[in-house]
């Protein structure tokens, strides 16, 4: 767990500095730790995204996060935040990286879990991003 959260960790300083923001075109900034929902945001107007970083291929299904929080956003009649993806893999002794931007990403394409009972976090709900093959996104940047 603790190297996925250096990785995540990296992975949201990249986007601050590779991307700018998708609605005005000004700096993105890194949220306080454990900021609900979001972890990133525009220093110029009122964008916020999830980030996601990955060490493959850009692919359909990725981790998603704790099903509490988003249930609770999903049940108050708010949309699924957008997110960036940040794909980053080795091929033929090249680095290689995608960051893709969804700006939309429906119900339909979160799927629930509970952790098992023998787990670190027994018993907690998680949820997975799928389909994001089917989705429509925008490259943000390719390496």
């Amino acid at each position: 767990m603790f190297i996925n959260k250096q990785n995540g960790d990296k992975g949201e300083l990249e986007i601050v500095d590779l991307v700018p923001c998708p609605n005005c075109g000004k700096k993105l900034m890194i949220l306080p730790l454990n900021y609900p929902l979001y972890d990133v945001q525009c220093v110029g107007c009122s964008f916020r995204a999830q980030v996601k970083t990955n060490a493959s291929k850009p692919k359909a299904v990725i981790f998603g996060a704790g099903w509490d929080i988003m249930e609770k956003v999903l049940k108050s009649g708010f949309i699924t935040p957008p997110i960036f993806t940040n794909f980053k893999w080795r091929e033929k002794n090249e680095t290689k990286q995608e960051i893709r931007f969804y700006p939309f990403i429906p119900k339909e394409n979160l799927r629930k879990y509970q952790l098992s009972s023998t787990a670190r976090r027994a018993n907690y709900k998680m949820f997975n991003y799928i389909g994001l093959d089917k989705l429509p996104h925008f490259v943000v940047y390719k390496k």
